[in-house]
C-alpha cells in the first residue's frame, strides 16, 4: 500500500487523517471529545460506547436460536464452546478498532484502498448480502418478539420493524453519545432479564462451572476419543454436537461488526500522536472486553436456561424460539419467564437492527465511495430485510421462521472469512500500521483464531449444501449447479485475497534480478536551464540538496538563490581594500 505520511512525525504509520469527504460515518467523525486531563476513568468513560453498539451483534436473534439448541439438546457440555467464540471475538474487534484508530480508516476503505477494482465489487456485494442476511434475522427476532408479548401477527410484526429507522433518524440527529446509551439501555434490559431468568431457574452451578471443559457424551473430560459406530470426536464434539457447536460460534462472530466498530472508534476526537493513539487502542481494548463479556453473558444465559429447563426436563428438541416462550412459564411455575424471555428478544432484535443499518452506510461509503442520506441507506437496508421476510411468511407460514432463521446463519458464515482475512493482514502490516503493527504471538493467535472460523464455518457450508441436496431429489443437479459454481468462485476470491498480500511482500524478495549492463559512454547531459543561470561554472563552498520531494524544497532553493544573489551583489575582499585607500 502506499499511503502519505501522516502528522505528527509519524512517518511510519502510513495513513494520515483522511479528507472530510472521505471520512467514515462523517456525520459523526471526532464529535465526541476526549478530555485531555483527568482520572483514567474518565477518560475510560468517554471511549466506552463504540463496543457496546457492536456487542448488540453477538446476542441477536441468530444466537438465541444456536443457544438454545445447544442447551436444550446437550445440557452444559457446549459452554466452553461459547467461551472460546468470546475470545476470539475479543481478538478480532480489537484489531478492527486498532485498525480504525491507527489508519484513520475502517475496514471498508482498507479493502478498497489495497485490492483491485474488480475485486472491491465482490467483496462489497458479499458484504451487502451478509448484512442484509443479518437484518433479516434481526427483524424476525423483533416481529417474533412482538408476536410474543402483544399477539401481533409476524407479517404485521414485520412491518412494525420498519418504524425504527424513524427512530434511528432521530437518534443520530441528537449525536452519537445519545445512540450509545439507547444501544447500553437494550443491553442492560437484555442482561436484566436473563439475570432474572437465572434466578427463576436455578441452575447447578458447578454442572455450569464444569461445562468450560471439553467434555463428551459420558460427562468426562475428551480431546480426541473414537465414537460407537465410528468416527472420532474432537474436543467431545462429533455429529449433531458438532454441527451445533459450529452454527454457535458462526452466528457468535458477526462480519459487519468487523467494519463497524473499525468506523466507530473515530467518532472519538483522538489526539493524533503516537501515544494519543496508543491509549486510545488500550482503551478500546477494555471497552471491548466489558461490553463483550456482556455479550457473552447474555448468550451463555441462554443455553444455560435451555440446559437447566429444556434438557432435564426432556424437552430437548426445543430450538424454536416460540417454542421456548411456551414451555418456560409450565416448566418454572410463573408467567414472569415468558414474559421477561419476551421481552429480551424484542430488545435484541431492535438493538441489533439499528448497528446493522450502520454497517451498511459504511461498507457502501467505504467500499465504492458513494454516500448517500443516512435515512435513505437505513430504508434500503431495511426494506432489503422485510420484503423477503414477509414474502416467506405469506409463502411457507409463520411456522418456517425458523427456517429462515438458519439460512440467515448460513449466509453469514459464508462472508464471514471475507472480512476475517484482510482484517489480519492488514492489522500485521508494519508499513501500514507502524509499530502498532501485531506483535508474533497476536499473529499467531489471529491466524488460530481464522482457522478455525473459515474451517468450521466451511463445514457447516457443506453440511447445509448436503442437506439442501439430499432434500431436492430429483431437483438436485439444478441447485447443484446454481450453488455449485457460486461457493467455487467465493473461494478463489478468498484465496486471492488471502494471498496477493503476501505475494506482494514475497516477490520483490524472491524475484530473480539479471546483472546489470555495463553502461555505454554517453555524451555528457547539459543541466537544466535554471541550475545553468544560476551556477555560471564558479565554484561553491555551499551546497543545497532537497531531499523531502515535497512542498518545503522549493522554500530551501529560494533561500539558496537569495544567498547566492547577496554574495554576487556584496563588493569583493580587493574592492573594499581600494575603497579604503583611495
Amino acid at each position: 500500500m502506499s499511503h502519505a505520511p501522516g502528522p505528527g512525525h509519524e512517518p511510519a504509520l502510513g495513513l494520515q487523517r483522511p479528507e472530510t469527504s472521505d471520512r467514515s460515518l462523517s456525520e459523526v467523525h471526532r464529535t465526541v471529545s476526549v478530555p485531555a486531563a483527568g482520572s483514567w476513568i474518565r477518560r475510560m468513560f468517554a471511549f466506552a460506547g463504540p463496543a457496546y453498539l457492536v456487542s448488540v451483534g453477538y446476542m441477536d436473534p441468530g444466537n438465541w436460536a444456536t443457544d438454545l439448541a445447544g442447551g436444550a439438546r446437550f445440557g452444559y457440555q457446549l459452554v466452553w464452546v461459547l467461551l472460546m467464540s468470546n475470545l476470539m471475538a475479543v481478538l478480532l474487534q480489537t484489531l478492527s478498532a486498532r485498525l480504525g484508530v491507527v489508519t484513520g480508516k475502517d475496514l471498508a476503505q482498507a479493502c478498497r484502498d489495497f485490492y483491485p477494482r474488480s475485486l472491491v465489487i465482490p467483496l462489497w456485494l458479499l458484504c451487502e448480502v451478509a448484512i442484509n442476511a443479518c437484518d433479516l434475522a434481526e427483524v424476525l427476532g423483533a416481529a417474533i418478539g412482538l408476536k410474543l408479548l402483544f399477539h401481533i401477527p409476524l407479517f404485521f410484526g414485520v412491518m412494525i420493524t420498519a418504524l425504527d429507522v424513524l427512530l434511528l433518524l432521530a437518534l443520530s440527529r441528537l449525536g452519537m453519545r445519545r445512540l450509545e446509551a439507547l444501544i447500553v439501555m437494550l443491553v442492560a434490559t437484555i442482561g436484566l432479564c436473563f439475570a432474572t431468568e437465572m434466578a427463576l431457574a436455578r441452575p447447578d452451578i458447578v454442572a455450569i462451572l464444569s461445562g468450560f471443559v471439553p467434555r463428551g457424551a459420558d460427562g468426562a473430560p475428551s480431546l480426541f476419543a473414537r465414537v460407537p459406530g465410528g468416527g472420532v470426536s474432537v474436543l467431545g464434539l462429533h455429529g449433531e454436537s458438532l454441527y451445533i457447536a459450529m452454527g454457535i460460534i458462526g452466528a457468535t462472530v458477526m462480519p459487519h461488526n468487523l467494519y463497524l466498530h473499525s468506523a466507530l472508534v473515530q467518532s472519538r476526537a483522538v489526539e493524533i500522536s503516537v501515544a494519543g493513539k496508543r491509549e486510545a487502542c488500550r482503551l478500546n481494548l477494555v471497552d471491548s472486553a466489558v461490553a463483550l463479556n456482556c455479550a457473552f453473558f447474555v448468550n451463555a444465559a441462554i443455553l444455560v436456561l435451555a440446559g437447566s429447563v429444556f434438557h432435564t426436563s426432556g424437552h430437548q428438541d426445543v430450538a424454536r424460539l416460540e417454542d421456548a416462550h411456551r414451555l418456560l412459564a409450565p416448566l418454572l411455575g410463573t408467567g414472569l419467564a415468558s414474559t421477561v424471555f419476551a421481552v429480551a428478544l424484542l430488545c435484541s432484535g431492535q438493538s441489533s437492527t439499528i448497528t446493522g443499518t450502520l454497517a451498511g452506510q459504511i461498507v457502501m461509503e467505504g467500499f465504492l465511495r458513494i454516500r448517500i442520506r443516512p435515512w435513505l441507506r437505513r430504508l434500503i437496508s431495511r426494506g432489503l430485510a422485510i420484503v423477503p421476510a414477509a414474502f416467506f411468511i405469506v409463502a411457507r407460514g409463520e411456522r418456517a421462521v425458523d427456517e429462515l432463521l438458519v439460512l440467515s446463519q448460513v449466509i453469514l458464515s459464508l462472508q464471514l472469512s471475507f472480512a476475517v482475512v484482510p482484517l489480519i493482514l492488514f492489522t500485521s502490516d508494519r508499513k501500514l500500521m507502524g509499530e502498532f503493527a501485531n506483535k508474533p504471538w497476536v499473529i499467531a493467535l489471529a491466524v488460530l483464531t481464522a482457522a478455525i472460523i473459515v474451517g468450521l464455518n466451511a463445514n457447516l457450508v457443506a453440511q447445509q449444501m448436503g442437506g439442501w441436496l439430499a432434500a431436492a431429489g430429483s431437483n438436485a443437479i439444478w441447485i447443484g449447479l446454481l450453488v455449485l459454481p457460486v461457493v467455487a468462485g467465493m473461494a478463489l476470491l478468498l484465496g486471492y485475497i488471502t494471498l496477493a498480500p503476501l505475494f506482494k511482500r514475497i516477490a520483490p524478495a524472491l524475484a530473480w534480478r539479471a546483472p546489470a549492463a555495463p553502461l555505454a559512454p554517453s555524451a555528457p547531459r547539459r543541466a537544466p536551464a535554471r541550475l545553468r543561470a544560476l551556477s555560471p561554472g564558479a565554484s561553491y563552498r555551499r551546497i543545497a540538496v532537497a531531499l523531502e520531494l515535497g512542498p518545503a524544497d522549493r522554500a530551501v532553493l529560494d533561500h539558496v538563490r537569495q544567498m547566492r544573489r547577496a554574495a554576487t551583489s556584496a563588493p569583493s575582499p580587493r574592492t573594499r581594500r581600494a575603497a579604503r585607500t583611495s
